[in-house]
């Protein structure tokens, strides 16, 4: 087995650097015949100068970004020989039959193995990127300089598709399976007893309270964020929180009119005293207004978590602050029987079975002012991505996919486009989610289906400015142990609306190449605005105010702890 982050053996260490190098392989392999035609300078005629010129500054251009990736390269091989010479630091080596009888990994294995993976998705994202751009003509040929770059792109991908299979097989098989899936059912149950506890008082006229009205102008995935949002203030103050639905916008019999009630035993807003927010200790009843307007705003606010946990939670999964967001959003959307019913019923008209790749594309209102347009092909493009990594365990596996739109003439484009694909869904729901039919029994039912399957899909590929999108991100959480990277969104990363902005701290230094780069030194903070998927990120160095793009692989996500009441009257299961 080999020695990775704490194991013996240097094969996978080796498979790794080869991979690697193969990136600077084929990349020499583009530059040279480039290179060639600059020996005949001088035979030029001199009407052709100009055109030489601007073909030698692209040339220039396309060595120095060809030189930024094989540093990149050689960082990602030091990463490595670091991680293989810190073995015997903070690790403790194993044989194979140690490790697998070892229960709980060491404090930073989890972690540095997220780091790796990372660091390799972000050297493809940023390596397609680049070759992407050289695509444009840099000779006397631009058919031949395309056609290579799109042999060196899909040679490229394929090389990462293995990469990638290697990996997962590496922690499929590395003994802490078992451990990650039950230290993830007990943090889930925990917390889950949390709530259940706060939400069910023994007295409710004598509980704490806290109302929440689901009256906030906006959609459905807006108003199950608003929900949950509510419900993690509650969890915060220690309140029970008071769901007030009636006259839902999506129905008129309220929240339970398909999901469970929120609270079995506390139903009553009524108290002895009434203030609204934040009110005092005293007060028993405290009505709370939307994010939006919340004032004074309090630090436990997504993307914090409770630091009793933390530690915890950044051990088994990618994203801290989006499983503590999914705990609140589980506990909300438990459905009423006749809902799971036609849930049930809905699966089996529809054939739908695993695995799928849940795709949403959004469209009407929103496009234009809160998100970009997106073709169907972009996101085939990342569907395909995953069916042909999972093709390499599973040969000839049928290509499912669950297709959410609120533009009807999305699915039928897509069955005509990708006759190799089988696309799962239904147009009607699209009908009803149009701006005019939206708020209805039956554009209720629809949109529930719809983020039902896309949470349950193996990999989903959406938008992130959309919350529909984001909503079924976070359901997907509360059925895996991870899914922090079962996805692809195409604009913006996970983030909670109304939250606090996502924080990174950088793991190495930075020094901006041009004007539109930022600087920064280890360990500094970042804002970020943005994720461009092509090995580049946005953001800002806190320190300097400078605002720029940076390497997605030299920062991190900073985990934001706050302090949370821990329920002592709620224990631990064993």
């Amino acid at each position: 087995m080999a020695k990775f982050l704490g194991f013996h053996g240097p094969v996978f260490f080796r498979l790794v650097v080869v991979l690697l190098l193969g990136w600077a392989f084929v990349f020499f392999c583009f530059v040279k015949p480039l290179l060639s035609s600059s020996d005949d300078s001088h035979s030029l005629r001199s009407e052709d100068k100009y055109d030489h010129l601007k073909t030698m500054e692209r040339l220039e251009n396309a060595i120095k970004e060809i030189d930024d990736m094989r540093k990149q390269n050689e960082h990602l091989q030091r990463l490595i020989k670091n991680i293989r010479n810190e073995g015997n630091e903070g690790l403790p080596e194993y044989d194979e039959q140690k490790l697998l009888g070892k229960d709980v990994p060491d404090d930073s294995y989890e972690l540095r193995l997220r780091r790796l993976l990372v660091d390799i998705q972000e050297m493809n994202f940023f390596m397609t990127g680049q070759l992407k751009k050289l695509s444009e003509p840099i000779d006397k040929n631009p058919k031949a300089a395309h056609n290579l770059v799109e042999k060196l792109l899909q040679r490229a991908k394929e090389q990462q598709k293995y990469l990638n299979h290697d990996l997962q097989e590496f922690k499929i098989h590395d003994g802490y399976e078992k451990w990650r899936e039950e230290e993830s059912r007990k943090l889930r149950d925990l917390v889950r007893r949390r709530i259940h506890y706060l939400q069910n008082p023994k007295d409710c006229n004598k509980a704490k309270k806290l109302i929440c009205n689901l009256n906030k102008s906006c959609g459905y995935g807006c108003q199950v964020h608003h929900v949950t949002y509510c419900l993690i203030v509650a969890y915060a103050t220690k309140r029970t929180m008071i769901l007030n639905s009636k006259n839902w916008r999506y129905s008129k019999s309220g929240w339970e009119k398909v999901f469970l009630p929120v609270s079995e035993t506390c139903a009553d807003a009524n108290g002895e005293s009434r203030r609204g927010w934040p009110g005092t200790l005293e007060t028993q009843v405290v009505d709370l207004p939307i994010i939006d307007m919340i004032s004074p705003r309090p630090s436990y606010l997504p993307p914090a978590v409770p630091k009793d946990l933390a530690q915890r939670i950044s051990k088994i999964h990618g994203d801290p602050s989006a499983w503590w967001v999914s705990q609140f959003l589980g506990y909300l959307v438990r459905y009423q029987p006749d809902t799971t019913k036609m849930l049930n019923d809905t699966a089996k008209a529809f054939g739908f079975q695993n695995p799928i790749v849940g795709v949403h594309v959004r469209r009407t209102d929103k496009v234009g002012t809160e998100a970009a347009f997106h073709s169907v092909a972009e996101y085939m493009e990342h569907v395909k991505d995953y069916y042909d990594l999972l093709e390499v365990t599973r040969p000839g596996v049928e290509r499912r996919v669950y297709l959410a739109s609120d533009d009807p003439t999305v699915l039928p484009n897509a069955i005509s486009s990708y006759p190799d694909y089988k696309f799962l869904g239904d147009p009607d729901i699209a009908k009803g989610a149009a701006v005019a039919t939206r708020y209805s029994d039956s554009s209720l039912r629809g949109i529930l289906t719809d983020i039902h399957f896309l949470a349950h899909s193996d990999f989903l590929v959406c938008t992130f400015s959309s919350q529909v999108c984001r909503v079924a991100y976070e359901m997907m959480q509360t059925m895996h142990t991870d899914a922090s990277a079962r996805f692809r969104s195409l604009d913006d990363i996970y983030y909670f609306g109304g939250g606090g902005g996502r924080q990174l701290r950088a793991r190495f230094p930075h020094r901006g190449l041009d004007s539109e780069e930022i600087s920064f030194d280890i360990s500094e903070a970042l804002g970020i605005a943005g994720n461009h998927w092509d090995g580049f990120s946005k953001g800002q160095n806190y320190k300097t105010r400078q605002t720029g793009l940076f390497p997605s692989y030299k920062a991190e996500i900073f985990v934001e702890e706050v302090e949370l009441p821990t329920y002592p009257e709620v224990l631990e299961e064993d």
